[in-house]
């Protein structure tokens, strides 16, 4: 199946009739009534001045509205979804930045994107529910603009979504992903787990973030699965959630699925009743002994994947119907995906090296960043910037990110092989490793670590365990006891600062 369509096109799967978005406690909204407010919603950003090549950001809090609109206005425009939990300062940069033309925000919410669109002169739309169905609306607001309808139709290499990287650089990078980009992604993610039009979907990931859009809502709506769009990521309403989806799968990151199964015994039953077809994780390994708990609770296998922003989210996953090994992320799921070494050379199976990716998903470069651009592309291939190895088989297992390697006095240490280490005692519930300056060494290594409820172990029991496992220089020099590891918006571990968050100071 070629990518060589656009969004709209994507969501031609299912009869009118079919389920499309649900929600809780809404009545749902069927694929005839999506594809109306798509039109609808095309027309009102056309005759107020807004079309293709036009940017809209969303500031919609997670939810079924959030979903319709961006399936809505990614037909007539390109989409700029921002985390609705920005300040007033951030607001402001990215909708500046990315040279917004129109704001959508929810009637009667005080939003800070509301101040910073006024300062910048931006047009705000107000998106109010309709009660037709989950996530149906309108959108009112802007003056009309004389001759604007004829923006025309948006095709495959229009920009349909711009995002900003995440990471830890001090000014994120723009990535602008065209609509075959995300058609293809979505696509090879629905191709890699087999959806069809008896999936339902409950999702939990924020749709600000390509996982969410991409994985969480596109993917299984382009084969004519349903979704029902959750309020986010919330371990305790997921079992309530589950009870009224019946969903056949979710995707999450692997702090969430942790969150998930901490719940798990409690909802025995709930699990029971509503059995899954598989459960999908993306964006960071997940410890094997989490697998295998999960897999014990839902009676159901653990898809582990590999993606990100660049290139509309998926590069590799195990797959559905096959092997799967467990701490790997698998094999190539979309695009090519290689191991080069230092000199830019393909590095043979086993070797370690940077991951490098090319295909249909991956973006063409950096919106305005000549310098990030020259520096990210070598050969026609994509640098992830992640270190990892493929073995004989094509699987293919991250090491870590390559800025995040600890060089302690010339010795390179992977943090992620740390956490893994860390996470094989019983007693502790989430881990991260990271950097601490040291005077004599460069850098040493440390760890935060959160244990496990009504457990206890000290700092040298840990030590003296890691010892058995680790090499001794990447035992780590200390190891602090915390009651919540930083996350990102998406959830992911943040490593980037812990040792100033944490005030460990240079030895």
């Amino acid at each position: 199946m070629t990518a060589s369509r656009t969004l709209e096109s994507l969501l031609r799967a299912a009869p009118d009739g079919a389920v499309a978005l649900g929600a809780a406690g809404a009545p749902p909204l069927s694929f005839g009534r999506l594809r109306a407010l798509a039109k609808e919603t095309v027309a009102t950003l056309n005759r107020v001045g807004v079309g293709r090549g036009d940017r809209v950001a969303i500031a919609l809090q997670n939810g079924p509205e959030m979903a319709a609109a961006f399936l809505s206005i990614v037909q007539g425009a390109t989409a700029v979804p921002l985390n609705p939990a920005y300040t007033l300062d951030e607001f402001e940069l990215y909708l500046k930045d990315l040279e917004v033309g129109a704001l959508v925000v929810a009637a009667g919410e005080a939003s800070p994107a509301l101040e910073a669109a006024k300062r910048l002169g931006v047009r705000v739309l107000t998106l109010t529910p309709c009660g037709g169905g989950a996530g149906d609306f309108i959108i009112t607001g802007g003056a009309a603009a004389a001759g604007a309808a004829g923006k025309g139709s948006v095709g495959p290499e229009d920009i349909a979504l711009i995002l900003h990287t995440s990471g830890t650089t001090s000014r994120p990078k723009i990535v602008p992903l065209t609509q075959r980009n995300v058609a293809a992604s979505a696509e090879n993610i629905a191709r890699t787990l087999d959806f069809s039009q008896s999936d339902r979907g409950l999702n939990i990931m924020p749709l600000f973030h390509v996982h969410g859009i991409v994985a969480g809502l596109l993917a299984p709506l382009s084969r004519g699965g349903s979704v029902f769009c959750s309020t986010g990521y919330n371990p305790v309403k997921f079992y309530g959630w589950m009870e009224e989806a019946k969903p056949t799968w979710y995707t999450a990151v692997p702090t969430m699925h942790q969150g998930i199964l901490s719940f798990a015994a409690q909802n025995r039953e709930v699990i029971a009743r509503h059995p899954l077809r598989f459960i999908r994780s993306s964006s960071a390994s997940l410890p094997v002994r989490v697998i295998e708990a999960l897999e014990a609770a839902f009676q159901a296998p653990v898809i582990e994947s590999y993606g990100m922003t660049e290139a509309a989210h998926q590069m590799a996953s195990n797959p559905l119907h096959g092997p799967r090994k467990p701490g790997s992320v698998g094999q190539a799921a979309g695009p090519e995906v290689e191991i080069i070494d230092e000199a830019g050379r393909i590095a043979p199976a086993g070797v370690a090296g940077e991951i490098v990716i090319r295909g249909e998903n991956v973006m063409a470069g950096y919106e305005n960043n000549a310098a990030a651009n020259a520096e990210s592309f070598v050969n026609g291939w994509f640098r992830t910037g992640d270190q990892g190895v493929k073995d004989v088989d094509g699987y293919f297992r991250l090491t870590g990110r390559l800025k995040e390697i600890i060089n302690r006095g010339g010795e390179k240490i992977s943090p992620q092989e740390v956490d893994a280490a860390l996470m094989d005692h019983p007693a502790v519930e989430q881990a991260v490793a990271f950097a601490v300056p040291n005077e004599k060494l460069g850098e040493d290594v440390a760890a935060a670590v959160v244990l496990q409820a009504g457990k206890s172990v000290s700092e040298q029991e840990l030590k003296a365990f890691l010892a058995e496992r680790l090499a001794p220089f990447k035992v780590p020099r200390q190891i602090v006891f915390v009651d919540d590891i930083p996350r990102g918006p998406t959830g992911k571990l943040q490593r980037a600062g812990l040792a100033q968050r944490l005030g460990l100071a240079a030895a």
